[in-house]
């Protein structure tokens, strides 16, 4: 029997060839491995936060027992719903009832792979990057709508009714602020204009936060837009349905609008979905608005001060990452007291807002931009 040897290393090319490809497959897991458990540890302080927080308004005591100062008080509660006995609806549509509280957590995971946490510390660095958060962002509703609706319970379906009113007024507006800073991005790198339907229109998390970091921390865009922030603060929290824009779960009104009839492991996906938006649109206020992982004074950089720029690795990566979650958790801080500062709105003045003030300002804001770059050039 003659082996010819061309075809042995033909062979032996193919299988190593396959082994690599099977090895770089699992090298792909090792990132989103770790975002998982960044986001996981992020909602556990999030939620223990906002418990001591509140107990701290209030005057009362916070979680205290369940570990050292109560921080595994979450822990304990997602346990418990995860033993609860999962209920369904005995006339109501089961398909949509279940798919409902999946689609509003998948959303918003999905938003995450285009969040950097520090530089080149991104899973997905597209130039559709902020727009696709936008888009993502947009099938949550559908979820809610979908849970109200195979619940069949009116109080369900209103609520449904109510977050899909909600998210389209005020997607809008913060889709414009967004806009504005890609205008700007845009324009103040090529000296030409860039129309919103144009292929070369960068939105980039990563080019945002870098356009940023020219002039210290005079350069980001609080103080280049600050009307467009202010919007953006609102329409973000109007989105995570936090107080006082929490209309599609009002207690007073609908019981607990589409988690009416939702238990055990179901209510907690919608518990934490809740949550999850809320730190993604920190993160994203973070990084449109707040320079992102940079930080440093006018005329004292401060990677030049600390010498973070010759700190290669995993200590220089870690730098990034604490900057951003800092910035991030200032304005979880500041969602967090408003609501316990704020009433609830009703539901036509929440629509009014949105439509009638919000939207007609962040128009202001686009035209603004765009005039005084053109000015500019």
């Amino acid at each position: 029997m003659i082996i010819d040897t061309t075809e042995v290393q033909t062979i032996n090319s193919f299988s190593t060839s396959g082994f690599f490809k099977e090895v770089y497959g699992l090298i792909w897991i090792i990132p989103i491995l770790t975002l998982i458990l960044e986001i996981t540890i992020g909602v556990l302080v999030l939620v223990w936060l906002e418990r001591e927080i509140s107990a701290a308004i209030q005057q009362r005591i916070g979680p205290e027992y369940a570990g050292p100062l109560g921080i595994l008080q979450a822990i304990a509660d997602g346990t418990k719903l995860l033993l609860k006995e999962d209920l369904l609806p005995s006339r109501g549509d089961i398909r949509l009832f279940s798919v409902g509280p999946s689609i509003a957590v998948i959303s918003v995971l999905l938003s995450y792979l285009v969040i950097p946490f520090g530089y080149r510390l991104v899973l997905a660095d597209l130039g559709i990057g902020v727009f696709l958060w936008i888009a993502i962002s947009s099938i949550a509703p559908i979820g809610l709508l979908m849970s109200g609706y195979g619940s069949n319970n009116k109080y369900s379906f209103s609520g449904g009714l109510r977050a899909a009113a909600q998210s389209i007024s005020y997607e809008i507006p913060l889709t414009l602020c967004v806009l504005s800073i890609s205008l700007r991005l845009e324009i103040g790198r090529n000296d030409q204009v860039v129309l919103p339907y144009d292929s070369d229109l960068d939105s980039s998390t990563v080019d945002i936060v870098e356009a940023q970091s020219k002039y210290g921390f005079w350069g980001w865009n609080l103080w280049r837009q600050p009307i467009g922030f202010l919007v953006f603060l609102i329409s973000s929290l109007a989105e995570c349905e936090r107080l006082p824009f929490d209309l599609p779960e009002a207690e007073e009104e609908l019981v607990a609008g589409y988690q009416t009839e939702y238990s055990g492991i179901k209510y907690a996906l919608f518990y934490l979905a809740s949550y999850l938006n809320l730190l993604v649109s920190s993160l994203f206020v973070t990084v449109l608005y707040l320079g992102g992982w940079n930080f440093s004074i006018p005329y004292i950089p401060i990677p030049e001060l600390f010498r973070i720029n010759q700190m290669a690795g995993i200590f220089g990566m870690t730098i990034d990452i604490f900057i951003t979650l800092a910035k991030a958790y200032l304005f979880l801080f500041i969602s967090i007291t408003t609501r316990w500062t704020l009433p609830r709105m009703r539901i036509d003045q929440l629509l009014n807002l949105g439509w009638k003030f919000l939207l007609p300002i962040s128009l202001g804001n686009l035209l603004l931009t765009t005039s005084s770059q053109l000015v500019s050039l």
